[in-house]
């Protein structure tokens, strides 16, 4: 009897822990296509990252590894080669294999896919995110399904990152050839967004409720480590109040912590509930700003600028909202990046210094409390930022209050998460916008920043330089900061652009975020990164133990 029951605690004990077939996921903002070229959102990443992955990716330990690819390329082991161009310039060959993988439908993953993705990226009318790195190929060589080798116009100091996602030639490339103008509009991410063949990760998407809810499934094409969850159910709850309610009452497991719970609500939450949840704090690459629409004739001093990033008390807000977690920023490079320097000018919350620059930029007269130009035109500007986010929108309100002290009107208008984006990839905001990049290390910041980058009707809204900012010295020290392969040269001239990005202000730097993740003490296996490349690009590692 006893050895009976002895077997029986044994094989207890030795029982696997309880594992869930669903994960129900969630985050505070709906993402616009899911066409992986087109648009720029956060929400886009973490979905596409459960259902397909980029060639390279910087891993959680901020270390750049092969993802689709067998092996980085390296001019050491020369399957990456600087080359003569007819032009008598230095460009750069690199070789890539790629791992054997399928589409959802059981099509190959091949080069053919590759060489179509960067047709549509080079296309001007194809109206991708950022076009500038498709077009520095100059040509691309297919030696077979699996082996390729491109041929880009230049030598830069990252040519073994490709960091790029593919297009599925198979079914994409009708569509595109049809009218490429359109392809934006008509693109099987959208007007077919459940067909298989547009995933090649763990899972991929059999349902899409815009706004609403993704379901995703095991990818059963799927060929590396296999996920642990059957099912992924992601739920779109872009008030943050009623994500919280949400986990309270466990209609959701997790809420994704690069889009989940803001910081206050975070560190409230994880002092009432440190029994079920486990809080990490993750210093990242995410920089929280507010761009300047240079094109209004009320911002384009740039005393004018200063004087509204002097009169912002940065420091007051990161220490009331976000208990000092989040630091003062200076520039768009975090102290986290090799390539910060300290050099940048830093600004102070100094009104008294503000309201003298405004005076020398021709608001010295006062009317009914604002100031007013010379034609008696009123200093009122609008402020755009995201719905739903409520640290934001209090950021938002309290700069309001700030700068009224100074003379200046703000009006703060909050849209959809996707609505703003839009409006940012046309630049139809009419003074400021408030949001945040998130950034690779060592990222040279030359589609926010390069004169090329300003989107326009004329190049279909590609381009991220949403100010419109054009200065020939920051596009020169982009240039070569890009072209550096002497770490300490770039490094000086990282220093340099965060010095005119400082003197300019195209943009005003906030703060550098920290992510707060706060995960189910059941939930394993999520690893925060800290930078673009999100936590979701290892899904497969996400198990539930209990």
């Amino acid at each position: 009897m006893i050895c009976r029951l002895l077997a029986l605690i044994l094989s207890l004990l030795a029982a696997p822990a309880f594992a869930k077939d669903e994960l129900v996921l969630a985050m505070t903002q709906a993402p616009g296509t899911m066409n992986p070229v087109i648009g720029s959102m956060l929400a886009k990443s973490l979905i596409r990252n459960m259902i397909a992955r980029p060639i390279t990716a910087y891993d959680p330990d901020w270390n750049m590894v092969c993802l689709v690819c067998a092996e980085l390329p390296s001019i050491e082991k020369k399957t990456a080669r600087i080359v003569t161009l007819p032009d008598g310039k230095q460009g750069i060959e690199t070789d890539v294999a790629l791992k054997p993988m399928q589409w959802g439908d059981g099509t190959p993953v091949t080069a053919k896919d590759v060489a179509f993705t960067i047709e549509v990226g080079r296309h001007p009318l194809s109206g991708v995110a950022s076009s500038e790195g498709y077009k520095r190929i100059v040509k691309v060589d297919i030696r077979d399904d699996l082996h390729f080798t491109v041929t880009t116009d230049r030598v830069t100091f990252d040519y073994d990152s490709f960091d790029f996602q593919i297009l599925p030639a198979h079914i994409e490339k009708p569509i595109f050839d049809a009218n490429p103008a359109e392809y934006r509009n008509k693109t099987a991410y959208d007007t077919d967004p459940t067909n298989p063949g547009l995933a090649f990760g763990p899972y991929r998407i059999v349902e899409l409720v815009p706004g609403n809810r993704i379901v995703l499934e095991q990818n059963t094409y799927w060929t590396g480590e296999k996920p642990h969850f059957k099912r992924l159910v992601v739920k779109i709850i872009e008030n943050t109040a009623a994500l919280e309610a949400n986990m309270l009452s466990g209609n959701v497991d997790y809420a994704l912590g690069e889009l989940g719970l803001s910081l206050d609500q975070a560190l409230a939450f994880e002092k009432r509930h440190k029994d079920r949840y486990d809080a990490v704090y993750k210093p990242a690459l995410i920089y929280e700003h507010i761009d300047v629409n240079l094109d209004n004739p009320l911002l384009q001093d740039r005393r004018v600028r200063q004087a509204i990033l002097m009169s912002i008390d940065r420091k007051a807000i990161n220490d009331k909202l976000f208990d000092g977690k989040q630091p003062v920023a200076n520039s768009d490079i975090n102290p986290l990046d090799p390539m910060y320097s300290p050099a940048a000018r830093h600004y102070v919350y100094d009104p008294a210094a503000a309201k003298k620059l405004l005076d020398e930029a021709g608001f010295a007269t006062m009317k009914n409390g604002f100031r007013t130009n010379a034609a008696g035109e009123r200093f009122s500007i609008e402020i755009t930022t995201t719905a739903g986010n409520r640290i934001r929108e209090q950021v938002a309100q309290v700069i309001q209050s700030q700068l009224r002290q100074v003379g200046i009107e703000l009006r703060v208008k909050a849209e959809p998460p996707r609505i703003f984006s839009e409006g940012l990839n046309r630049r139809a905001f009419t003074g400021l916008a408030m949001y945040a990049w998130v950034s690779r290390p060592q990222g040279v910041p030359r589609s926010t920043l390069h004169s090329q980058e300003i989107p326009t009707a004329k190049n279909a809204w590609s381009g991220q330089n949403y100010p419109a900012y054009a200065n020939p010295e920051m596009d020169r020290a982009l240039d070569d900061a890009e072209r550096a392969l002497d770490k300490d040269k770039r490094h000086a001239l990282f220093g340099e652009i965060q010095k005119l990005y400082a003197e300019d202000l195209p943009v005003l730097p906030l703060f550098f975020r920290v992510d707060p993740f706060v995960i189910p003490k059941a939930l394993k296996g999520v690893r925060p990164t800290g930078h673009l490349n999100s936590s979701t690009l290892w899904i497969e590692q996400w198990r539930w133990e209990e």
